[in-house]
């Protein structure tokens, strides 16, 4: 086979005319028409009021994190099997990540055990739709509602998935996403929040252009501590061309795992995402776990393999608990995440993007097949 890359942007809407018409005109920075059509059109995508475009996905949740008012000394509790981002962005506020583990079946964060993990400091909860699979966001508010928390969603792999007819980014305070290149909606890099709350929203308008007025003439008097988290209008502009076509984009992702499921499950060892009811998964990224026993393989020699055949593959994330920054940072690391470790062992993406072929998905999974034999 051509080689197969695990992930890669799938541009074949209006990016370039949209480009060109930034670099002709010369509204190539911050402002510019397509900075503020990205964000009506992201917000009307999501069934929002506002949204706030932003120069990746990290800062979105760093910025949500400030408009939510955290700070030194408090709690946020996020999913233990997650991208290190979403910690990161918790410490930069000062604040201390809780974890709590994984479901098994739809790998998202085990609403069953939050409780345990919310303390006096406990100021916001931060569920991640693991590849594409929204969380229990019904169980999550329930929670939030009892204890007076936050909700503060991780949307960076989910643009338009749906909880109970709903899509994520209206489905907390407020939401975050990221726009990476193998996003199944990207401007290469870049990030969004995303809000129906007036306030949070100026909050994060304000915060993300150094604490400018936002009402006022630029004086150059600041008063407060504020970041350079704005998005270009040239990112802008490939992100209303891909806005343009997202369900495009969104089905073309669920078509591939179809295929997967289609040709991988009944394979012995082989485990999907499973998703739960009342979600539609946009599957980001299809992800494999190997039981080796009753694959008689491990994943190591399953991705081996795949390699020798020029597919690319990545592994999975490496559970919060595990990781010395954030140990030294002052978490607690201890206790037991058997979910998350069995995970990052066992599992691994296969190649996820839009544009993928039903002939080479159908190739990847016979070669996977006849491993296994």
């Amino acid at each position: 086979m051509e080689f197969v890359p695990v992930c890669e942007p799938f541009l074949n809407g209006k990016e370039k005319e949209y480009v060109d018409d930034c670099l002709t005109t010369g509204w190539i920075s911050s402002a510019g028409k397509y900075v503020k059509a990205f964000e009506e059109n992201f917000a009307a995508y999501c069934g929002v009021k506002y949204a706030v475009g932003v120069c990746n996905g990290t800062v979105a949740l760093h910025l949500a994190l400030v408009a939510l008012g955290v700070k030194e000394g408090d709690e946020v509790i996020l999913p233990n099997f997650t991208m290190i981002a979403s910690a990161f962005a918790v410490c930069y506020t000062g604040a201390i990540p809780v974890f709590v583990d994984a479901e098994p079946d739809s790998w998202n964060i085990d609403v069953s055990k939050i409780e345990a993990k919310i303390t006096a400091k406990t100021k916001v909860i931060m569920p991640v739709s693991i590849f594409g699979h929204p969380c229990d966001m019904d169980g999550i508010q329930t929670l939030a509602d009892k204890y007076q928390l936050k909700v503060l969603e991780d949307a960076a792999e989910s643009h338009g998935a749906e909880y109970k007819g709903k899509r994520t980014g209206n489905l907390a305070d407020i939401t975050a996403f990221s726009f990476f290149a193998n996003k199944n909606l990207t401007t290469g890099e870049g990030g969004m929040v995303v809000t129906n709350n007036e306030k949070l929203y100026n909050l994060c308008r304000y915060h993300k252009n150094l604490c400018f007025p936002l009402d006022a003439p630029r004086n150059y008097m600041h008063e407060d501590i504020g970041f350079n988290y704005r998005i270009s209008n040239i990112h802008s502009a490939i992100g209303l061309a891909q806005v343009e076509k997202a369900d495009e984009y969104r089905d073309l992702r669920i078509r591939n795992a179809s295929l997967y499921k289609t040709h991988l499950q009944d394979i012995p060892g082989v485990m999907l995402q499973k998703t739960k009811e009342q979600i539609l998964n946009v599957h980001w990224m299809n992800s494999l776990v190997i039981e080796p026993k009753a694959f008689g393989r491990t994943r190591d020699e399953l991705i081996a393999e795949l390699k020798k055949n020029n597919i690319d593959t990545r592994l999975l994330f490496v559970g919060m608990h595990r990781q010395p920054a954030l140990n030294k940072f002052g978490c607690d690391c201890t206790g037991s995440y058997p979910v998350t470790d069995w995970l990052t062992e066992n599992g691994f993406y296969l190649p996820s993007g839009s544009n993928l072929t039903e002939k080479t998905i159908s190739e990847i999974c016979r070669i996977i097949r006849a491993f296994q034999q």
